[in-house]
């Protein structure tokens, strides 16, 4: 692969409930993105409605052949000539059960890679927000790497962002770059977005797209917002507010070589083990590696 300079862009959307304005929003900014520039453009997760109610989720699913989303953004891919990643859509897999599902699209409109979110945010925040994505949503099992003209991607979602041990086997797999596509809340973003974000691209070495939701939903949830682009450095080289819209920033895969040449740390993973504070049962001894 040629590793040549390119343009990413992040495409930052508050998606409501249904799917026609959804898709017809990311369809204009999909494409004032390619105006812009944008060799490669991401998309937030859920970029095709943002729906809690679980019995109006899944009257709206289709399965993967007949997502309309996913039609429609495919389409739009193929019109401007660029690569998208669509953040993540919910794909019926029946009736009881969807996935939440990243696709690279290629310029022809061909599906590139799929990856299912592998980590559920099943948690309650203080305020009385609540989320059990795990009632909906079956997690993948299956980290993905992708091959673009640039360089190798690897693919996340959201929750994810907070189990470092996924970023690096993407990183030893060989991944260049790390796509990020979240609908955090305002309150987990708000604390932790940005470091989580600069921490995944430091301890890599990677380049991270984080393409986001951002404000307050139909539904009533407030999202964060704040779509990020950052250097393998840690450096935050471009960053959204919470409104629709796009940022774009020019990317050199050099410098991903140039970030561990100075922090090789990929190269120094050593296997040990932790050791039980005395008197604890030798079961619970753990190793890692």
């Amino acid at each position: 692969m040629a590793e040549r300079a390119f343009t990413v862009a992040c495409v930052q959307l508050r998606c409501g409930r249904e799917v026609g304005p959804n898709i017809e929003t990311a369809r204009r900014l999909i494409r004032e993105a390619a105006d812009a520039g944008a060799d490669l453009i991401i998309t937030p997760e859920q970029t095709g409605l943002m729906e809690q109610d679980r019995a109006s989720l899944f009257a709206k699913l289709a399965d993967e052949t007949g997502d309309e989303t996913l039609a429609a953004l495919g389409e739009v891919a193929r019109e401007v000539g660029r690569h998208l990643v669509i953040g993540s859509l919910a794909i019926r897999l029946d009736g009881e059960r969807a996935v939440n599902r990243s696709f690279v699209v290629g310029p022809t409109g061909a599906i590139l890679a799929r990856y299912d979110k592998i980590h559920m945010f099943d948690v309650d925040l203080q305020g009385g927000e609540s989320y059990r994505e795990s009632r909906s949503y079956r997690p993948g099992g299956e980290a993905v790497l992708v091959d673009l003209p640039w360089g190798r991607c690897g693919l996340t979602i959201c929750y994810d962002l907070r189990f470092a041990a996924l970023y690096r086997a993407l990183a030893h797999g060989g991944a260049d770059f790390l796509t990020v596509p979240s609908a955090f809340t305002r309150v987990t973003g708000q604390a932790h977005w940005h470091v989580l974000l600069r921490a995944r691209a430091i301890e890599t070495g990677c380049f991270v797209f984080a393409a986001a939701q951002g404000g307050r939903h139909e539904n009533g949830r407030a999202t964060y917002g704040h779509s990020l682009i950052v250097s393998p450095w840690g450096e935050i080289i471009a960053e959204a507010g919470t409104e629709p819209g796009i940022i774009t920033a020019r990317v050199d895969p050099a410098e991903v070589a140039e970030a561990r040449g100075r922090i090789p740390a990929l190269g120094h993973d050593r296997p040990f083990s932790v050791a039980a504070p005395p008197g604890a049962p030798a079961g619970r001894r753990r190793a890692a590696s």
